[in-house]
């Protein structure tokens, strides 16, 4: 079959590899869509720095490079193990984590931190999306309830990752209450539905890009040019000069990050869901006499997966078909996909690929 394989830092190649033979606890799935995410691009540009090198497998899978990429992915059941609960054919959506369960984050049932934690895509063992056909646990499998949602399912994965941000705000709902997110790519477009999900009604997102402005204007209640605007007073002036009471940082640059702080209202929280290349570095001022809660989220563990999947299946992530801006197939991923996404990023969202065979 065909996969996508990384190699190197801007080495990526579409080879000839042979289809995974499923374990007596794994269903071999055909891959319908997976997505390209922003730490594949990275990994790309820079890497390697998530997936294992010569010299230093991974813990869980004992795998090296070269390794088939992609993690965010949904397909349909071509294999299951005997007495499973999954069916020949049933369209499913593939949780992609890997933890030991047996480490004390684990046994706590902190899975997404475990202390050997992994990705298929990233780390070896079953595949990656980017290829014709996967192996995986049962486990790692979440029946849809209606078929036809297979063309967007691919995007569980990026909605659980915000799924977890805003359950870490820990309140019932975000009716009447303000929020602002730092950055409107795809974990920020994310977050806007799930906070809809959860209710919210006053969401205002913080994005400089022109094209990704508008992408955000049909789904925020504002949005704001940092370049050109002062972020903190525009949250003061909607809110009664209060500030907003979470911000959700999905964008990861210290320009940003003051702007969160600035329109914090008086023990706001600011919640960390992005990935910083350079160091995190706390506006003290504003963080002692606001009083602020700083939290990270990382990931996702075993309920936010299931919690973000029942939502799905239960069609409360209104306007997510949005978040997809291109469909390409897999022989296209390096000049349709990644260099698409380098060059042109602020024209896309999330682009979905299809390994499927002719």
């Amino acid at each position: 079959m065909k996969a996508a394989q990384f190699y190197g830092k801007k080495d990526i190649r579409i080879r000839d590899v042979e289809v995974p033979q499923a374990k007596d606890d794994e269903a071999l799935i055909a891959v319908e869509w997976c997505g390209i995410c922003g730490t594949d691009l990275h990994e790309y540009l820079v890497g390697p720095q998530n997936i294992p090198i010569e010299g230093h497998p991974h813990p869980l899978t004992n795998d090296t490079l070269p390794v088939t990429l992609g993690h965010e992915f949904c397909g349909r059941v071509l294999q299951a193990p005997a007495n499973s609960k999954l069916e020949v054919g049933q369209s499913v959506v593939v949780d992609p984590r890997l933890y030991c369960v047996s480490c004390p984050r684990c046994m706590k049932s902190q899975t997404n931190t475990c202390l050997k934690w992994g990705f298929l895509g990233f780390s070896g063992g079953g595949g990656g999306g980017f290829s014709e056909t996967v192996a995986v646990k049962e486990s790692m499998c979440y029946a849809l309830r209606n078929p036809e949602d297979l063309e967007f399912a691919a995007l569980v994965e990026p909605l659980a990752v915000a799924w977890r941000a805003v359950k870490s705000a820990a309140i019932d709902s975000f009716l009447g209450r303000a929020v602002l997110i730092l950055g409107g790519g795809p974990i920020g477009i994310a977050l806007i539905l799930v906070l809809r999900a959860r209710s919210a009604d006053q969401i205002y997102v913080s994005e400089p890009t022109t094209k990704r402005r508008a992408q955000n204007e049909e789904l925020a209640d504002a949005v704001f040019d940092p370049i050109q605007e002062k972020v903190g007073d525009r949250c003061r002036a909607l809110t009664g000069g209060k500030g907003v009471e979470f911000v959700f940082d999905a964008a990861g640059i210290p320009a940003g990050c003051y702007d969160g702080f600035d329109s914090l209202a008086h023990q706001g929280t600011y919640i960390n869901v992005a990935g910083w290349e350079s160091p995190f570095t706390v506006p003290f001022g504003l963080f002692m006499f606001k009083e602020v809660t700083i939290k990270p989220s990382f990931a996702y563990d075993d309920v936010d997966f299931s919690e973000t999947m029942e939502a799905f299946n239960e069609g409360k992530f209104k306007g997510l078909e949005q978040m997809v801006t291109s469909r390409i197939r897999l022989e296209d991923i390096l000049e349709k996909g990644y260099k698409e996404l380098i060059e042109n990023k602020d024209e896309h969202i999330k682009i979905l690929v299809s390994p499927k065979a002719d």
